[in-house]
């Protein structure tokens, strides 16, 4: 399972239709199987913004399975907590041409909850998940505030209540995304690295490498992902502790990578700009949902300097707590000087920064 398939251009249909055949998915395939497919759709946007999956991947992946014989097809996602997935449907593409396929869509905030311990973690995971046959993560490979990089991996947030990823930030994201990856085991991952947005996971600043890539082994496809982006694999600690985990290895020297039409390379560099990051050191978190800590370094990044002393406080470790500081979002009303939302809005967060 150690190899990458990848391919490059432009018609993202064809691109995925011919990954799966060079990969021969079809051996692994049986007409009587449920497949369930996880596309990104963190927020309701187009993909071309860099944030969430390009349907006409999705739409190559169904059109491979229909020819295989393969109609239980099931996509499913839950977008992020301040997000409805509904409208992350119909606003991305998906309702379209699942209703043009006969696909059906299952919004896994709605679905039956069930309780697995993996690494000593108790995790609420959606039923249907664990149901398929055969499930086909297909993520987004692009940066992240708060875990530097999101793929394969933390993609899999989708498959746990809102309550679920509220608990994830309390505790810290990397070892339950890692004990998440060991409790559920996609059957392949099909990477959309098209245009994915380097620095912020809600995209805005796409970056085109009309990249698509294809494997079996997330942690392999995920730290060759993130040498692609500007960052070493062992600085994404969820990669780290999912391999101690025995989800996957990191790609290395003996990684077979297998590319398909690489006359279509972008010459265009596509590494990180690890903006995020460099923002981050005005961030005092604890706790922090993703939706209202990329709020934050949204409105950071649209203020430019920062112009007052002492950090930020956000996050849900800050509730209750009276701070004599300045807080973002309902956790940290308790600060002298605070915006209310849960997430606030970040043009909301950008005027009262202005305002200080």
């Amino acid at each position: 399972m150690s190899e990458i398939y990848i391919n490059y251009g432009t018609n993202l249909q064809e691109m995925t239709y011919d990954l799966m055949k060079a990969a021969k998915i079809s051996e692994r395939l049986n007409s009587s199987m449920r497949v369930c497919i996880k596309p990104n759709l963190v927020t309701a946007q187009l993909a071309k913004y860099g944030a969430t999956t390009h349907p006409e991947i999705v739409e190559g992946i169904i059109l491979y399975l229909h020819d295989f014989g393969v109609k239980d097809i099931v996509i499913a996602e839950g977008s992020s907590i301040d997000d409805g997935t509904g409208r992350a449907f119909d606003v991305c593409g998906y309702t379209v041409f699942a209703q043009k396929y006969g696909v059906k869509l299952l919004d896994t905030k709605k679905d039956h909850v069930v309780h697995k311990m993996s690494q000593g973690l108790k995790i609420a995971l959606c039923e249907s998940l664990l149901k398929a046959d055969y499930i086909i993560n297909v993520p987004v490979l692009k940066g992240h505030c708060q875990t530097n990089m999101t793929c394969c991996l933390k993609n899999l947030k989708g498959c746990i209540p809102d309550s679920e990823k509220r608990r994830f930030h309390t505790i810290g994201l990397h070892h339950p995304i890692a004990a998440l990856a060991a409790a559920i085991k996609p059957d392949l991952h099909i990477v959309d690295g098209v245009c994915g947005d380097l620095s912020f996971e809600l995209g805005g600043n796409p970056v085109e490498a009309n990249r698509i890539m294809l494997g079996f082994d997330p942690v392999l496809l995920d730290s060759y992902g993130a040498k692609l982006i500007g960052y070493m694999p062992e600085e994404i600690e969820h990669l780290s502790l999912a391999m101690e985990y025995g989800v996957g290895q990191f790609a290395d020297d003996n990684t077979k990578i297998i590319e398909i039409n690489n006359g279509n390379k972008p010459k265009t560099r596509t590494t990180g700009s690890r903006q995020a990051q460099h923002l981050g050191q005005f961030i005092n978190e604890n706790g922090a949902c993703s939706a209202c800590y990329a709020a934050l370094i949204f409105a950071l990044h649209q203020t430019g300097r920062k112009n007052f002393d002492g950090k930020i406080h956000i996050g849900q470790g800050f509730k209750g707590k009276n701070i004599e500081g300045i807080g973002v979002g309902n956790c940290a009303a308790g600060c002298r000087l605070s915006i209310s939302g849960c997430p606030p809005k970040a043009s909301d967060i950008a005027e009262f920064i202005r305002s200080i």
